[in-house]
């Protein structure tokens, strides 16, 4: 009897789960990380406004927080002028072009490590940076001068040299073949080149001209103006525009050269096109400003950490990373000397240098 109970029963396994209930789950799963996401990007979006208006309200001036707050939000007839002139002439062009530029940085460096797979590349690791402060640098020293608009030579020369050190990089790579390793070792050969080259014009300059030259590479928001911040923000705005399509192939690049080209990405394509745009982003973003170090290395990495791989959200993710780095630096410079600003990027790399150890340090996961 016992036998033939045994041989009737049916053996069945103590957990199943049917593939709709699979699917169901791991579309739960995935709204759930879509959500934090999401809420982690309104989060740093809420900071960046908060860090915007207390850069706007921190200054060499001291003028009082209401003042400020009337001079942005009153008519100029109720407003003192010579308040109005400080906060919406010096002020305000000052705190946008630090969100613009530290997005900017932000969004390179991230392109940057996805393309070559590398957690140290960056637009000042590559060499762009020093290449734009070559060309500054030049323009300076030897008193070049452009037709109808003279006040736009530095910038120009910066940005030409930042290109020029694109097709450097790219020149080099294209001899060898379009890989990462090649691209980082090429950019490396820059960016020592440049910072040379950079060595030599200071050798070569004199005093007054030194102490220019050195002031334009420290990096300083005091350069901003409603010109640089519409050219720069435009650049920024094109960039994401032209990149937005790609998001789903540059993700997929994480995975891989090979598991890329098997889901279908033209890997060095991909590769050429994202380079060039990180190439425009850089020069439109340090040629007016100076030289800017470590948030394109540091912002990609902060993010990273918030809201993962996937770069629909990490893009944006890093772009407002970058610019809280930079307005808080920004507020920083302001009040770390009464009356005075710091250039903005000696405390960069202040505050860059304790980031990028803690990330280092922050465990078995590593920095990547």
């Amino acid at each position: 009897m016992g036998s033939r109970c045994g041989a009737n029963q049916t053996v069945r396994p103590a957990f199943t789960r049917s593939p709709m209930t699979m699917a169901k789950k791991n579309e739960e799963v995935y709204a759930a990380l879509a959500a934090r996401r999401l809420t982690w990007l309104a989060l740093t979006a809420m900071a960046l406004a908060g860090s915007f208006l207390l850069d706007i309200l921190t200054g060499p001036s001291l003028l009082a927080a209401a003042d400020v707050l009337r001079a942005l939000t009153r008519p100029a007839a109720e407003v003192d002028p010579m308040t109005r002139v400080i906060v919406l002439h010096i002020r305000l062009p000052m705190s946008l072009m630090a969100i613009i530029v530290g997005a900017s940085l932000g969004v390179a460096g991230t392109l940057m490590q996805t393309i070559l797979g590398n957690p140290l590349a960056s637009p000042y690791t590559l060499g762009f940076s020093a290449a734009a402060g070559f060309g500054a640098a030049a323009a300076i020293l030897f008193g070049l001068e452009l037709p109808l608009i003279p006040f736009l030579t530095v910038p120009v020369a910066a940005f030409i040299s930042a290109s020029t050190a694109c097709a450097l990089v790219y020149g080099l790579a294209r001899l060898r073949g379009i890989t990462a390793e090649i691209m980082v070792l090429s950019g490396i050969a820059t960016l020592f080149l440049f910072q040379s080259l950079q060595s030599l014009l200071q050798y070569l300059a004199a005093p007054e001209v030194l102490q220019e030259i050195v002031f334009w590479l420290f990096g300083s928001m005091l350069k901003a103006t409603w010109l640089s911040v519409s050219v720069s923000g435009v650049v920024l705005l094109a960039v994401l525009v032209l990149q937005a399509p790609d998001a789903w192939k540059l993700t997929a690049m994480r995975l891989g050269d090979a598991r890329a080209q098997s889901l279908g990405v033209d890997v060095k394509r991909l590769r050429l096109k994202v380079f060039l745009l990180v190439s425009l982003l850089t020069a439109g973003a340090v040629a007016f400003v100076g030289t800017i170090g470590f948030v394109g290395l540091v912002a990609p990495h902060i993010a990273r950490m918030l809201v993962g791989e996937d770069q629909r959200i990490l893009l944006p993710m890093s772009g407002i990373v970058g610019a809280i780095v930079m307005t808080g630096a920004s507020i920083v410079s302001k009040l770390l000397s009464q009356g005075a600003m710091i250039p903005i990027g000696i405390v960069t790399a202040v505050i860059g240098v304790p980031f990028l150890f803690a990330l280092i340090l922050r465990g078995k996961r590593g920095i990547w």
